[in-house]
């Protein structure tokens, strides 16, 4: 679009949308020719939500969703990524105040609001469905670059059935409003607040899912010791929690994530030329077999992946 040429665009995400910086109106352009109800319609409604519960998200400034783009608020390009790369300041003090932001997140009840097509949009359920379809990713964009073709099938078979096993055990009922991006590169640094941004994926489920996305963060690598702290302060602040009922499904959850997670990856470099995001792949490796080594219920698993992928271990 030659409306769009006169500004920079600016580096995007893993998605199909395109950036611009107007520096004239302190704002960004998000263009989106690809899935524009989710990308525009829908992301503008999760950001009205979490402006209405006190949570810092782009405000809208303007829409063309005919020509396929909104304008936002321009947050900066600060991130929480960047800033707890540097070291600079306590780590932990920053991760508590995360956490504090998860903690409203949790709280919020609307499920419906109105878009900017005064159409309302309801959120709607992170169900096993779901769940069992996004770690099938892993089945179909790594499973079939990295296993020996007279492998797959029987992987492929028996890599569902413990999938399925795997959502049975989950305790927690979908009642949570979930990110499902809660990691550090999607919280900006803005006017001494932090906001979410990404937010279009949102869905109900379970209370795990985005603590289970913030602490095992492929992007960024932590000790063990950390995790803990991370997790650890969460329960303090959720003291109501049974835990080990909550303990079960944040490993499970985090395990489908992070397989998931491998499975876009290796989509984004195959499909999209991404290649960038192939060297987060060990360290998802290496959260799986972490989070898979001390809960019985991922014993089958555990094997069915050593045998095929035995580099990982």
């Amino acid at each position: 679009m030659k409306l769009l040429k006169k500004f920079k665009e600016i580096r995007g995400d893993a998605s199909s949308r395109k950036f611009y910086r107007n520096k004239k109106n302190n704002s960004i352009i998000v263009y989106a020719k690809k899935d524009k109800n989710k990308n525009l319609l829908i992301y503008d409604a999760i950001n009205k939500i979490l402006l209405k519960n006190d949570i810092s998200a782009p405000k809208l400034l303007n829409q063309n969703y005919n020509n396929n783009f909104i304008e936002i608020q321009d947050l900066g390009d600060k991130t929480i990524y960047q800033i707890l790369k540097k070291k600079k300041f306590n780590n932990f003090l920053i991760m508590k105040k995360v956490i504090n932001i998860l903690n409203k997140l949790q709280l919020i009840k609307v499920r419906r609001i109105k878009n900017f097509k005064d159409k309302y949009y309801e959120i709607k359920y992170y169900n096993n469905n779901v769940l069992y379809n996004e770690t099938n990713l892993f089945c179909e964009w790594y499973v079939k670059k990295k296993l020996l073709k007279k492998k797959q099938k029987e992987f492929v078979l028996e890599f569902k059935k413990e999938v399925r096993f795997l959502l049975s055990k989950l305790n927690f009922k979908n009642q949570t409003f979930v990110h499902r991006d809660f990691h550090v590169s999607n919280l900006m640094y803005f006017k001494n607040k932090i906001s979410l941004i990404d937010n279009q994926d949102a869905l109900i489920g379970n209370k795990a899912y985005d603590l289970a996305s913030l602490v095992d963060d492929v992007r960024l690598k932590t000790s063990d010791q950390f995790k803990y702290k991370i997790y650890n302060y969460y329960l303090s602040m959720n003291k109501n929690i049974k835990r080990d009922k909550f303990k079960n499904d944040f490993e499970i959850l985090s395990v489908l994530r992070n397989l998931k997670i491998i499975g876009i990856f290796m989509r984004l470099a195959k499909r999209d030329k991404k290649k960038k995001y192939l060297k987060l792949i060990p360290y998802a490796w290496e959260m799986i077999i972490f989070r898979m080594k001390n809960n019985k219920v991922f014993n089958n698993l555990n094997s069915l992946i050593k045998t095929n992928f035995p580099k990982n271990y």
